[in-house]
């Protein structure tokens, strides 16, 4: 057959060839419109995104720069705000202010306030600088308690000398400076430029030296306390400086504003960089980075805003950082520019190249269908011829085999009578051969009304215990060999064509007896509690792979080394009698012990 096919399958080969290289060039052509699209709408969107990096980028240099007075005062007076600023030198983060308490649970300036307090202080006799300093409290606080205003202001300015000539630490400093100023805030009416001066603002002492308040005192030393001397000492400056009259809110809010751990920034910054947790930061030098608290959403929102003003972006479109890095360099924000306007084009795009594309498709898939039934149908054509040819070859040798048999057992019966020869069983061997020819016949014609349907079912309720006695006294007239039939039906009934349900079991029983070595054969007809219908035999069994084959037209099992009589659409005209009432015929289990079929009929109603 395949030299045959070789002409047209030579020349059907030959024109997809030419079609599919004339639709390949024109989907190049296609695609090469797509990508030229496609690039042209890369540009723009890339050109507003390079407007948008460097206006943003403008907005933070703007902001830091804005910030820089502010930044400065900071760093420098440790009352001014710095909410929103960040400075950091020498590796140590100065802005936003962090608490930096001493560790520990001991209260020394607590405790030295105390002995203060109440004149209990005495100091050992190598702390000259300490010892001269509370030489300079007693003065002072003797000269209040005589109220004596001009010794007590000479015993206060010695007192504050002494503060800028020595430095002491801190544990000691700070909490004889507040005791000194409680004492003259209590014992004396100084005037309020001067305490708030002492308490807040600080002075000079004439020589150059700078003289901190109180406030600010306590603020540049707190890494030197302990969280609870620092709160006590907060605490009484608080209440001096409302007794005073001093100003406290700022004092407060820079005290609430100390931080326990620095801010989650990166140590190492090569330039200008946005961070996502909503600052602005910017090298000076090596260890020094100043930056600013910037709203990552605000400014894209004003810059959105900008650019649709000025006709760059639809009323839809917006700005938005891309990227998930929590540290994002100036010179490359992943910033992007969405509108749908560019959806829609990008979609519009795509909708024309899937159709060109599919206009390809469908023209490659419209030849390969045509090509490929145009060979199919030069392969069913010689297919068909070759299957006539062995249809007809089978069925003449199935009709030849018994009408030889017949016509050879008539001329013997001849024969016979007229020698006056005893007959015996020839009459019956010629009904045996003419009953099997007939089966072949029914089968043959059966199958083709069935096969083009033109069989109309007669249906009826049939006994399947009257099927079976049925098939019993059929299997008595034609078997040669001994048959066994056992039927457990009961009294199940069947909604079903009674002629073709006789030839259905009887193809299942010969089928059984051809297909078998044993003596007896033995069949076995089940009614299942389900409605299905089992046919059981000891015949020698079917290979699993052949389970579903077997059920084709002019298929044949190999009879296990003997020649097997028949046509090869006994089984196919089964399934079809169950198919024609609405059920299925199938293989349920086979073995070599014998194979199991299983009828499944439809629910009668």
């Amino acid at each position: 057959m395949l030299r045959r096919l070789l002409p047209t399958l030579s020349a059907l080969v030959l024109g997809l060839a030419g079609l599919g290289w004339g639709l390949w060039q024109l989907q190049r052509i296609f695609a090469t419109e797509r990508e030229d699209a496609r690039a042209s709408l890369r540009s723009r969107r890339e050109a507003l995104e390079q407007y948008a990096l460097v206006a943003l980028s403008q907005e933070l240099r703007e902001k830091l720069e804005a910030a820089r007075p502010a930044l400065e005062l900071a760093a420098a007076d440790p009352l001014a705000p710095a909410a929103g600023l960040y400075l950091r030198a020498r590796g140590e983060q100065l802005l936003p202010r962090l608490a930096l308490h001493d560790t520990g649970e001991a209260t020394p300036a607590r405790d030295r306030y105390t002995r203060l307090r109440s004149g209990k202080e005495v100091p050992d006799e190598e702390e000259g600088p300490w010892m001269e300093r509370l030489a300079l409290m007693r003065t002072l606080d003797r000269a209040l308690e005589r109220r004596d205003a001009r010794a007590a202001t000479q015993g206060l300015v010695a007192f504050l000398q002494h503060r800028a000539r020595y430095v002491l630490a801190s544990t000691r400093d700070v909490p004889g400076f507040l005791v000194v100023l409680e004492a003259l805030a209590e014992r004396a009416t100084p005037e309020p430029p001067l305490m708030q001066a002492l308490v807040h603002d600080g002075m000079e002492d004439g020589q150059g030296h700078r003289l901190e308040g109180l406030q600010r005192l306590l603020l540049l030393k707190r890494s030197r306390f302990t969280r609870a001397d620092f709160d006590f000492l907060h605490e009484r400056v608080v209440e001096l400086s409302r007794r005073t009259g001093t100003p406290v809110i700022d004092f407060e809010a820079r005290t609430a504003e100390l931080a326990a751990a620095p801010l989650p920034l990166p140590d190492s910054i090569p330039g200008p960089v946005l961070v996502r947790s909503g600052w602005y930061l910017e090298p000076k030098d090596e260890g020094h980075v100043r930056g600013v608290a910037v709203s990552l959403d605000a400014l894209l929102e004003t810059l959105t805003r900008e650019m649709r003003e000025r006709g760059l972006l639809g009323p839809e479109g917006h700005v938005r950082l891309l990227g998930t890095e929590e540290v994002l360099p100036l010179a490359r924000l992943p910033l992007g520019v969405e509108t749908p306007e560019w959806g829609k084009e990008e979609e519009a795009l795509e909708r024309r190249y899937r159709l060109k594309t599919g206009m390809v498709v469908l023209c490659a898939g419209l030849a390969l269908t045509i090509a490929a039934l145009a060979f199919l149908a030069q392969h069913r054509k010689y297919r068909f011829l070759e299957l006539k040819s062995d249809f007809v070859a089978t069925v003449s040798h199935e009709l030849r085999t018994p009408l030889a048999s017949i016509r050879l057992l008539a001329e013997t019966l001849e024969w016979r009578l007229e020698q006056g020869a005893e007959a015996k069983d020839y009459p019956a061997r010629i009904i045996h051969e003419a009953d099997g020819l007939g089966f072949l016949v029914e089968n043959l014609l059966s199958f083709n009304r069935i096969d083009k349907g033109r069989w109309v079912p007669h249906l009826a309720v049939v006994r399947l215990d009257e099927l079976a006695s049925t098939l019993r006294r059929d299997l008595e007239a034609w078997a040669r060999v001994p048959v066994e039939l056992h039927a457990h039906v009961g009294d199940r009934e069947l909604l079903a064509d009674p002629q073709l349900m006789r030839l259905l079991l009887a193809n299942l029983a010969r089928n059984a007896c051809a297909y078998n070595t044993r003596d007896p054969v033995r069949l076995h007809l089940e009614s299942l509690a389900d409605g299905r219908v089992r046919f059981t035999d000891n015949g020698v069994g079917i290979p699993m792979a052949e389970w579903e084959r077997i059920f084709g037209e002019f298929y044949r099992l190999k009879g296990q080394g003997r020649e097997v009589p028949g046509s090869g659409l006994g089984l196919a005209l089964c399934r079809r009698i169950m198919r024609l009432h609405g059920g299925d015929l199938r293989v349920a289990a086979s073995s070599p012990e014998g194979t199991t079929f299983e009828l499944t009929f439809p629910e009668r109603r």
